[in-house]
C-alpha cells in the first residue's frame, strides 16, 4: 500500500471515529446533564461542571480534527491528545468496575478511547516514519 493511500485510510478512520464523540460533546454542551437524564432537575453546579467537561471534550476533538489534513506531521499533538483520551477511558473503565456498566453509548466511547485511539497513535507513528 502506498503511503498516500495509507494516509487517506488513517484520515478516514479518524474522521469517522470522531462522529459519535462530537455528537455526544455537542449534546452535552447544549443540553447539559439533561442529555443523559431528561427526567429530573439537576443541580446548577453539576450542570456547570458537565458543560465545562463537554467544552474540554469538544476542544480536544477540534484539535484532533486539525491533525487530519497533514496527519503524518502531527505525531506529537496526536500523542498528547491520545494520552488525554486514553486516560479518560481508563477512568471510564474504573467507573464501570466501581459502579457498574454504563449505557451502550458510553461502552462505544470506551472502545474508541481504549482501542481506536491507541490504533490511531500507532498507525500515525508508522505513517510518519514512511513520510520521512
Amino acid at each position: 500500500m502506498s503511503p498516500v493511500i495509507e494516509k487517506r485510510l488513517l484520515q478516514a478512520l479518524l474522521a469517522v471515529a470522531m462522529v459519535l464523540p462530537i455528537t455526544a460533546a455537542v449534546s452535552g454542551i447544549v443540553y447539559g446533564p439533561e442529555f443523559l437524564d431528561r427526567h429530573g432537575a439537576l443541580a446548577r453546579d453539576l450542570d456547570s461542571h458537565f458543560r465545562y467537561i463537554n467544552g474540554l471534550f469538544f476542544g480536544i476533538l477540534c484539535w484532533y480534527a486539525s491533525c487530519i489534513p497533514a496527519i503524518e506531521r502531527h505525531g506529537p499533538r496526536l500523542r498528547l491528545l491520545g494520552s488525554l483520551v486514553i486516560f479518560g477511558g481508563l477512568m471510564r473503565a474504573l467507573s464501570w468496575g466501581l459502579v457498574g456498566p454504563p449505557s451502550l453509548g458510553h461502552k462505544i466511547g470506551l472502545g474508541i478511547e481504549l482501542v481506536i485511539v491507541p490504533i490511531v497513535l500507532l498507525w500515525q507513528a508508522r505513517l510518519a516514519r514512511r513520510f520521512t
